[in-house]
């Protein structure tokens, strides 16, 4: 019996994927997406820095320190710098999902060119989906510190203290919250904007804290008189704020979902929904960015490390069996808060 020899074209079932996708691609994708700002991005805009630690600065109170008299030809008096700094250790965020086996197949013999087009945006909409989530858990972080003064994260032993005065941050008692009988709305807001060196122009908060005080008989009363019957709206909220020289309110409604070890799904807001924040016009700090372990790998590499944004994003493979393709995004990264002295934050629910 004449044995034959059967040969596999071993290379005819690779796939394709790290030559459709390959690293300039996927850094000329992301580069040239346009991804919806968030609150955040706006209030803390963003910069990259080349080192994973960095100084996070301060600015200190914006009441000036009076100088004193001096006679003639006398020497003046020495000022000192009010700000502070506090060195960080920036976080080190990432999220993959893998492409399946039968996507690669998929992609390796589209039946039409309608088709390879579909296969190949699905790929990128997953690149899209990985660089949201890094992003949306640096906008978490950002939130809970301009909320907090804390970013606290135990699972993952992260915790940074802003070192916001204790007499810029309150819990109002369960008798005296917004949504109790006992709120002093209007007086809270008084108070509170009294304690700080400047004056507060603007306040965050959650659309539940928002409806609560814009629901409220205190609100209502003051805004229309007595048994009106009238709703509050925005416009009116604001004139009376203004009217009364006290910072105009805005809610962040901004969600993200949080999956935990299970695959279960939770849907939560980025801005605490107890707490409202009042502060002024100036930026209050940024959202720093720094260099990833996938970046650094790029430099023995022909892709231009310029070229990587503030969230590295790739494409590889790991594993014979079963095959593992994966699409993944990370970015170091930590928010700043300059005006950390400068803003009153107050658990008010």
């Amino acid at each position: 019996m004449n044995k034959q020899t059967l040969k596999l074209d071993l290379q005819r079932f690779a796939t394709p994927i790290l030559d459709m996708f390959d690293q300039n691609t996927v850094l000329d994708y992301t580069r040239n997406r346009q991804y919806p700002d968030m609150l955040g991005d706006t209030l803390f805009p963003a910069t990259k820095v080349p080192t994973l630690e960095v100084d996070i600065l301060k600015a200190g109170s914006r009441v000036p320190t009076i100088a004193s008299y001096s006679a003639f030809d006398a020497e003046a008096e020495i000022g000192s710098r009010e700000a502070s700094k506090m060195t960080a250790e920036l976080a080190y965020v990432k999220r993959k999902m893998q492409i399946t086996e039968e996507m690669l197949i998929k992609l390796r013999y589209p039946r039409n060119n309608a088709e390879a087009n579909y296969l190949k945006q699905y790929v990128f909409n997953d690149i899209d989906a990985m660089v949201q989530a890094v992003k949306a858990r640096g906008e978490k972080m950002t939130m809970e510190m301009f909320a907090t003064g804390k970013i606290t994260d135990k699972d993952n032993g992260i915790s940074v203290d802003y070192q916001v005065p204790k007499e810029h941050q309150t819990a109002l008692a369960s008798n005296t919250t917004w949504d109790s009988g006992g709120a002093s709305i209007i007086e809270n807001l008084q108070d509170w904007s009294d304690k700080l060196d400047i004056t507060p122009t603007r306040a965050l908060t959650s659309k539940k804290v928002l409806r609560t005080l814009m629901r409220s008989t205190e609100i209502k009363e003051a805004i229309f008189g007595k048994d009106t019957g009238r709703v509050v709206g925005q416009a009116d909220l604001d004139q009376f704020m203004v009217a009364q020289g006290l910072p105009v309110i805005r809610a962040y409604a901004g969600k993200y979902r949080e999956e935990d070890a299970k695959g279960k799904v939770k849907t939560q807001t980025y801005f605490p929904e107890d707490r409202i924040v009042l502060f002024n016009d100036e930026v209050p700090g940024e959202k720093i960015y720094g260099p990833t372990p996938e970046e650094n790998r790029l430099i023995s590499t022909n892709a231009q490390v310029s070229e990587v944004g503030n969230v590295m994003a790739k494409i590889y493979e790991s594993g014979e069996d079963p095959i593992g393709t994966w699409v993944l995004a990370a970015a170091t990264m930590l928010p700043s808060f300059a005006s950390a002295d400068n803003v009153y934050q107050a658990k008010v629910l």
